[in-house]
């Protein structure tokens, strides 16, 4: 008998054919469907569900009573916070079959997404950004910024930590420094890029 390189509770459905990497752990009444690939060291909480054809990156934490719908892809550590939802169809009927008709929701990696937040879909969340929770996102999220609100507007800007940046949201162009790990950022409009890593 071959060893599966990754754990899955024994309540949990695994379709195949998928790819599962190494190291990571699905838990309690979660379905995985036919053709997701999931990457290495990822955890998967209770009752989520993963339909075909999903990508999910390496060092992801789904947290529980989570779907990740066809047309969603995650980048390498994204945070799902608990019973967030996405969605695929922009105009969804009952009566009406619009599997054509998906929209790819990209979330960069190293983005998190607060408990209970809704990711209407077609946007893209940007690298290391937060959603807080309860958020509504109905538009592309740039890098770094943070993100709450019904719809979700951009209120801050946080670090690659998870440190909120003191960088203003209406300036034209300035630069911030992490008080936690040391890394310094340079914004300009809506743009945030790193300018130098910690020394630590």
């Amino acid at each position: 008998m071959t060893q599966t390189p990754y754990f899955a509770h024994e309540t949990a459905v695994i379709d195949q054919p998928s790819t599962i990497g190494a190291g990571t752990k699905i838990w309690h009444f979660s379905h995985v469907m036919k053709d997701t690939v999931i990457g290495e060291r990822c955890n998967i909480g209770q009752n989520v569900v993963i339909s075909p054809q999903c990508r999910v990156g390496n060092n992801c934490k789904v947290q529980n009573n989570v779907s990740i719908y066809t047309g969603v892809i995650l980048e390498d550590d994204v945070f799902c916070g608990p019973s967030m939802v996405f969605t695929n169809v922009i105009n969804p009927r009952a009566h009406i079959e619009r599997k054509a008709e998906y929209k790819q929701t990209l979330v960069r990696r190293g983005a998190s997404i607060g408990a209970n937040a809704t990711i209407v879909c077609g946007v893209t969340l940007g690298q290391y950004c937060f959603v807080g929770a309860g958020a509504v996102v109905t538009r592309d999220v740039p890098d770094y910024a943070i993100v709450y609100g019904t719809p979700a507007r951009v209120r801050g800007w946080a670090c690659y930590c998870g440190v909120g940046l003191e960088m203003a949201v209406d300036a034209a162009s300035e630069q911030g420094t992490c008080t936690d790990c040391g890394r310094t950022y340079q914004r300009d409009g809506q743009a945030v890029r790193e300018i130098q890593e910690h020394k630590r």
